[in-house]
């Protein structure tokens, strides 16, 4: 198990006028080479949620633990936890900032105390498993385009080796062509790497997609924790959450109302295709008898 939630609750201004429960008595447990997808309204908790995972925020209560170890007791090193679990914030090209690419993405293993060697061996190789090209190494991050901005962010997350990469909404602002570019980068990434993937979507349709396992944050807690198709035949209740399904769902439930024996848990496109194919045959089958 690599991040542990013990009855873990967090207040914004406790003890003041302003007061306001973010998350209230959250247990959860991520383990090794997961593809995690978290979805919940605006304000449910999910972005203070991920903040825990790697100490940027202290829980009012309860347990955080990393790799077995309270990562709030004393004498934890917080700043080495940050390399073993990293974080891209929404818009991360925001995160950029030295005079090239290269240099930018070796901030990270700089501060991990590795040489100038190790450093340049550590970006090239996170540059080249982001899809960025040898000939943007030496360019102003600032002078990418959009989705570069955001390879190059995670390269300088991937730069440190971490355990863990948690994204926050990164293809918020990409067009569609950009969006999938980037999903399938990170798929490639947890596949090629093993790490654990915790990403954080207003798509129902990318965590569908992707993710092995799904997160429902509602007014901090956890409505739901299961795969994809089992959150998602849930999907009347998530509507009162102010959620939805995958368009899919939706159509796939039409035509079952409708006659057609299809798969309702179907999320995906090649799976609603592949159960709409085999109704369809079995309605002519049946037609012909």
């Amino acid at each position: 198990m690599l991040i542990e939630l013990k009855n873990v609750c967090y207040t914004y201004g406790a003890g003041t006028v302003y007061e306001v429960s973010a998350l209230d008595g959250i247990d959860l447990q991520i383990h090794e080479g997961e593809f995690i997808g978290v979805i919940g309204q605006t304000g449910s908790g999910k972005s203070t949620l991920i903040q825990l995972f790697n100490g940027l925020m202290k829980p009012t209560t309860g347990q955080v633990f990393f790799a077995g170890k309270d990562i709030w007791a004393d004498g934890y090193d917080l700043r080495s936890l940050r390399t073993h679990v990293g974080l891209v914030f929404q818009y991360p090209e925001n995160q950029l900032f030295e005079s090239d690419v290269l240099k930018d993405v070796m901030f990270g293993p700089k501060n991990q105390g590795l040489t100038p060697g190790e450093c340049e061996e550590r970006a090239k190789e996170a540059l080249r498993q982001s899809g960025i090209a040898e000939e943007f190494y030496s360019v102003s991050p600032f002078e990418l385009s959009g989705g570069q901005k955001r390879r190059a962010a995670i390269a300088g997350v991937l730069a440190m080796d971490p355990e863990v990469l948690i994204l926050d909404e990164p293809t918020a602002g990409l067009d569609p062509a950009g969006r999938d570019e980037l999903l399938n980068l990170i798929k490639h990434l947890r596949d090629k790497r093993g790490i654990t993937v915790i990403l954080v979507s207003h798509s129902m349709e990318d965590v569908a997609q992707y993710a092995t396992r799904l997160l429902v944050v509602h007014e901090g807690k956890i409505a739901f924790d299961s795969s994809p198709k089992q959150v998602f035949s849930h999907y009347r209740e998530l509507e009162k959450m102010g959620l939805a399904a995958p368009q899919i769902t939706y159509i796939m439930h039409d035509l079952r109302e409708r006659g057609l024996r299809v798969d309702v848990t179907a999320t995906t496109v090649s799976e609603a295709k592949r159960s709409i194919l085999m109704a369809l045959s079995e309605h002519r089958s049946l037609s012909t008898d």
